[in-house]
């Protein structure tokens, strides 16, 4: 399959990087783990936090780095993907070639379990109202073209599909949102009988190459129809993505096509997301003149990137000056020179130093909230146990058996503590009561049957709706009764984060217990987001594409994308709150079981110490032993935590 061949120059960057970073990730997974696993040996597994660690594994285990590229056709984007990606098979793997090349969005990934394939969705099934990300989970649904990893040549005939094209009657193509008669009309082209479209909707590549084995996807879209005409790309697909590519080509600038690309769907995909984004400028080959010299090429070239800013709104710093073609020429023959003259050595390292780097941070603000709580509160408790127990051992064995009167102050004293404890229990108890009526009623907000009637009803309006403006309408009533739902429920959470930092105070203060800042849950954060994805919606719909007919395809398959999305937005914010309200009381929780075992422990070495000096020696050997293995479980966990210090690069205790 791949061509060894000796790295040329900082060629390996991007490779090294992306390679550091899968290594990274399994370090972070190999220390979760570990300290799964010492919550488990110690008896702490319970099953909210085993859910929470579980997750949390399973997210980074299927963790990619998605590059989307973003082009019209002809700036020679399939071009700068194989260069950048593919130049070690010796041969243009991807099929680029002058004029229209992939003709269907495509991902680019692998799947350990599937092996080497190209899967294809027929463009017929634009015409159902069945969600991409349904139709992508029905293997059935695809043709699949097996790949011979070890026949360059059989791979390079394959990837042929993704050009594959066919004639169809204009309305066919209208039906599928795949013709503009006023954009045809500009070509030149009136009234054709037939329109030539592509085969295939999309296209799913699993193919073991090295920077796709260690979570590379990369996700290539043909063009601003495709983009216009497909929802779930754009809302979905495009934004999901930790870089977007923007390329443009340098011998005809920002075209008008471009310009709408960029206004329309990649500026609206990374504004509300934290995603790198960079601009390709390509073919600057053909800004080489020998009769102008070095000089006279660089101030073209440097022109071509000012102008191309400007009318973007862009830095002249993003936007990367690159030749496609002699770049990947320059990697399959070990050129250097050649290299260099391409320029894109500076993209990669963009690439390598800002976009992997970002992916980590994202990932670390996951784990230093969820498995970073955890592991505080473990290390804090720990700690408190190790003390507690430590200054247990060493007053009972400074205990002197024949001082009775003293081994009877010490037991009354035990005995108040113990009706103290009680005490603490029955206010525990009705505390947690109380905080959790408060909860259900706030799931209760949150509760599916609430979503589905609010989606149900707002659904049937959009379905009745005869006119775009209509739908458009009814779309915005959806969002607006989804925003008020998630609305009730800020007082309720508001009301329940002042009840849970009291409770944490008042045990605190009132019992002596070292006080572990508790977890908050904010709502603002999903409204937020569901405003976002509304407003990326209107955009799509107002965009030339998505109004050429009244309620047309596409719009429809707008609209049901946005409660698809809508409503994964209020399930995740339903899931989160209930993670959060089944750990959130658990510090109290713990410190409480804590304090009784201690108390146990006070009693039963004193009735010893009333009964023999050999029962109270016993019970100190006993007392030795469960301090051993406290230290044990202490050290394990100090270790667990240097780990993924050392591997997270933040502090966690």
């Amino acid at each position: 399959m791949v061509k060894k061949q000796k790295p040329i120059m900082e060629r390996q960057h991007f490779n090294d990087k992306l390679n550091e970073y899968s290594t990274w990730r399994n370090q972070l997974i190999s220390s979760i783990e570990s300290y799964q696993n010492w919550r488990t040996a110690y008896g702490l597994a319970d099953t909210n936090s085993m859910t929470t660690l579980t997750t949390i594994l399973q997210g980074l285990a299927q963790d990619r780095v998605t590059l989307a590229f973003v082009a019209e056709f002809s700036r020679g984007k399939t071009e700068l993907i194989n260069a950048l990606f593919f130049a070690e098979t010796g041969v243009r793997l991807l099929p680029s070639s002058p004029g229209r090349t992939t003709m269907c969005p495509a991902e680019l990934f692998y799947d350990k379990q599937g092996g080497s394939y190209i899967r294809l969705l027929e463009i017929e099934s634009r015409n159902e109202d069945i969600l991409f990300s349904t139709l992508k989970e029905d293997v059935d649904r695809w043709q699949q073209i097996d790949l011979d990893i070890n026949d360059n040549a059989q791979m390079q005939a394959a990837f042929q599909a993704l050009v594959a094209v066919k004639q169809v009657p204009k309305q066919t193509a209208i039906d599928l949102g795949l013709f503009d008669e006023k954009e045809a009309a500009e070509q030149g082209i009136v009234n054709p009988e037939t329109v030539e479209i592509p085969c295939w909707r999309h296209a799913l590549i699993s193919f073991p190459h090295p920077l796709l084995q260690s979570g590379l996807a990369i996700l290539d879209t043909p063009g601003l129809n495709a983009l216009g005409s497909e929802p779930e790309l754009t809302l979905s697909m495009l934004p999901s993505a930790q870089a977007v590519v923007f390329v443009i080509a340098a011998d005809t600038g920002v075209t008008k096509s471009d310009l709408s690309m960029w206004n329309n769907h990649v500026c609206r995909a990374t504004n509300t997301n934290r995603q790198g984004l960079a601009v390709v400028m390509n073919k600057i080959d053909s800004m080489w003149d020998d009769l102008s010299g070095e000089d006279g090429y660089e101030a073209s070239v440097q022109s071509q990137i000012k102008a191309s800013a400007t009318t973007l709104g862009i830095a002249e710093a993003m936007v990367f000056p690159v030749s496609a073609k002699q770049a990947l020429v320059a990697k399959i023959r070990n050129d250097d020179g050649l290299l260099i003259r391409s320029r894109i050595n500076t993209l990669e390292t963009y690439l390598s130093e800002n976009i992997i780097k970002q992916r980590q941070k994202i990932l670390l603000d996951v784990i230093s909230r969820d498995v970073g709580f955890l592991i505080k509160e473990s290390y804090t408790l720990t700690e408190i146990n190790f003390e507690n127990d430590s200054a247990q051992l060493n007053e009972f064995q400074k205990l002197n058996f024949q001082n009775q009167d003293k081994i009877a102050e010490m037991t009354e004293s035990a005995q108040r503590q113990q009706a103290a404890y009680f005490n603490n229990m029955e206010h525990f108890k009705t505390s947690s009561d109380l905080f959790r009526k408060k909860f259900s009623k706030l799931l209760d907000t949150l509760s599916h049957e609430r979503f589905d009637r609010v989606i149900h009803l707002n659904k049937m309006q959009i379905d009745r709706s005869i006119t775009t403006y209509a739908m458009k309408q009814g779309i915005k009533t959806l969002f607006e009764d989804l925003h008020n739902l998630l609305q009730d429920c800020v007082s309720i959470t508001n009301e329940m984060q002042e009840f849970i930092l009291k409770i944490h105070a008042e045990f605190d203060t009132a019992y002596g217990f070292k006080e572990i800042t508790p977890q908050l849950f904010i709502i603002a954060e999903y409204q937020a987001e569901l405003e976002a994805l509304f407003a990326m919606g209107e955009d799509f719909r107002a965009s030339t594409k998505t109004t050429l007919t009244e309620k047309s395809v596409v719009v429809q398959k707008l609209y049901n994308t946005l409660i698809f999305q809508a409503r994964n937005i209020l399930f995740r914010t339903r899931r989160d709150a209930i993670v959060w309200g089944d750990n959130v009381m658990s510090p109290i929780k713990h410190q409480i079981l804590d304090h009784k075992k201690q108390i146990e422990n006070r009693l039963m070495v004193l009735m010893a110490a009333n009964e023999s000096e050999g029962k109270l020696k016993e019970n100190i050997n006993r007392l030795e032993a469960e301090l051993a293995k406290l230290t044990t479980q202490r050290a394990e966990l100090n270790e667990i935590i240097e780990s993924m210090q050392t591997a997270s690069g933040v502090s966690i205790k």
